[in-house]
């Protein structure tokens, strides 16, 4: 079946993200899923079931030790008693201080403290170790966000770049947060016809009141989960079935590490000046000898200490994927900014 309209008469016709039918575009870090939802604070409560599961009571995890395998609610208690939401980790990490854990992906963690903001101190449930992981590299376990196919806040013309890289074969997909529906989500699929070559197709997921999900209501799953199962087995009516999930490129950490915003100049090498200026030098360099950042080197007199951490302040609050990162800062004279390295440029 083409991708352009169901015959079917009845309200069974494949949705576009962008309006009520399907269309074609010739035409990348993870957001969250845009079910509203209120994040606790931990030792409160956990965080809800993404997908609708329904455990029993009173199954879940114990205090650590072991994983009851039989649940899938996410949840296991602290020896205070407190519900404590299970993560699970969605990258590979690879710890820069002794405060922080190494750990793989897959891995999973009771999160003991997640008032720290980017950086929440976790157990693993693997090594038992206690430290500090970044929360952007793990989601909440059975979550839609714990997928490898769901990439979150990414734009329909980005989701288009990242199908199209080379050597995505016809069939690789992504889902991602429609841009145009609330609660709402856009399967998007690499394409491929004689007449436009390689190209992206866009079919937008809606979400019943009950809390499954459909492309066309003829066809309708109790989860995402499902859905991706069933148009990887065949078609039925999308132009082509789901083959390979899009590679999602691993994010960068929101800061070096937890209160890792002054830092020593002893923990910066300079390794090869990239560029510079009347007031600055720029360098590539290494932090703690193992994570490679950009440094730009102020010439003394540029400017005042107390001037420079006010703006870097600032500077701090800014975070953006399109901007780059401020990570640390040598207050002293002469001044170091720490940022994020960007290999090309």
């Amino acid at each position: 079946m083409g991708c352009v309209q169901c015959k079917d008469k009845e309200a069974t016709k494949l949705t576009d993200e962008r309006d009520g039918s399907l269309t074609q575009s010739s035409g990348y870090r993870y957001g969250t899923d845009p079910t509203p939802q209120h994040y606790p604070s931990f030792g409160v409560t956990s965080i809800p079931n993404y997908n609708n599961f329904h455990a029993t009571g009173g199954q879940g995890l114990t205090v650590f030790g072991g994983v009851n395998s039989s649940s899938h609610t996410g949840t296991l208690r602290t020896r205070g008693g407190t519900g404590v939401t299970l993560f699970v980790a969605l990258y590979d990490y690879e710890a820069r201080t002794e405060d922080d854990l190494s750990f793989h992906k897959g891995e999973k963690f009771q999160i003991l403290n997640s008032s720290e903001g980017d950086w929440w101190e976790a157990r693993s449930l693997t090594t038992g170790e206690t430290g500090y992981i970044p929360s952007n590299y793990v989601a909440p376990v059975d979550s839609i966000q714990a997928e490898e196919w769901y990439f979150g806040k990414l734009g329909r013309k980005d989701a288009e770049r990242q199908l199209l890289s080379f050597g995505n074969p016809r069939g690789t997909f992504l889902i991602r947060e429609s841009e145009t529906t609330k609660g709402a989500y856009s399967l998007s699929i690499r394409d491929w016809d004689d007449m436009k070559g390689d190209h992206v197709k866009h079919y937008k997921i809606r979400k019943l009141d009950n809390g499954g999900y459909y492309i066309t209501t003829r066809a309708q799953f109790e989860t995402l989960q499902q859905l991706v199962q069933h148009y990887s087995e065949k078609a039925d009516g999308l132009c082509f079935n789901l083959t390979v999930i899009a590679t999602n490129n691993t994010p960068q950490t929101v800061g070096l590490a937890k209160d890792a915003w002054e830092v020593a100049r002893d923990s910066l090498f300079l390794e090869q000046k990239l560029g510079q200026g009347c007031f600055a030098e720029v360098w590539r360099g290494t932090w703690n000898g193992n994570t490679k950042v950009a440094i730009k080197t102020l010439k003394p007199g540029t400017m005042s200490p107390e001037s420079f951490l006010e703006e870097a302040q600032i500077m701090k609050k800014l975070k953006h994927d399109k901007l780059v990162q401020l990570y640390a800062v040598v207050s002293e004279e002469p001044i170091y900014i720490v940022t994020e390295y960007m290999s090309k440029g």
